[in-house]
């Protein structure tokens, strides 16, 4: 059946979209631990990108697993395929014109890697918030660490399921070190150098 499935070849280019939008699309990737602060400074973003005119979508692990993801698991195959949703869903909003901003703890690099190879040249970019697991654990803002110490929840990124820090990240950001405001700054500066 898959080999009887063609794409289908829109008539309006991605192109007209953008320049319909007066922007230029992109996928910002916000990559790290449960608590890093991914999904507060996606959200900073959001706000500040739309402040500045611009159309944009925060992509939430969390929400997405309370929907189009929600038959997935934390096992390694299921982590990778709720990463590949995710890129596939921000794929099709970059190519809707938008900026996609995608806070996941993604934590595979070849997930981020698939991904990455999905978009055009410079459409994506990876940042890895990279607040530390001891930070993360203290802050604990959803209890998941606390669960994962006494056994409750298992696979649990950082404790007994495997996080790979990103070797190509566009952007390193610790959210222990930077508030939220330098943070969300550092990134409107990444997308848009002229700010």
């Amino acid at each position: 059946m898959g080999s009887c499935i063609r794409p289908y070849d829109l008539t309006l280019p991605a192109s007209a979209r953008a320049q319909a939008l007066g922007q230029k699309p992109c996928c910002l990737w916000l990559t790290g631990l449960s608590g890093a602060g991914k999904s507060t400074l996606a959200n900073s973003l959001d706000l500040a990108l739309h402040q500045r005119g611009l159309h944009a979508y925060v992509l939430d692990g969390d929400n997405l697993r309370n929907g189009l993801c929600r038959d997935l698991g934390m096992s390694a195959a299921e982590r990778s395929e709720n990463s590949r949703r995710i890129a596939e869903v921000a794929k099709l909003m970059v190519e809707a014109g938008l900026v996609v901003i995608v806070s996941a703890i993604s934590p595979f690099q070849a997930d981020r890697d698939a991904a990455r190879a999905l978009f055009e040249p410079g459409q994506f970019r990876c940042v890895y918030v990279s607040t530390s697991f001891e930070e993360c654990a203290r802050r604990d803002p959803k209890g998941l660490y606390r669960a994962a110490r006494e056994g409750r929840i298992h696979n649990f990124t950082g404790f007994d399921s495997p996080y790979e820090p990103p070797y190509d990240a566009d952007c390193e950001i610790d959210t222990a070190r930077l508030s939220i405001p330098e943070a969300t700054q550092a990134l409107i500066e990444l997308l848009t150098p002229e700010a």
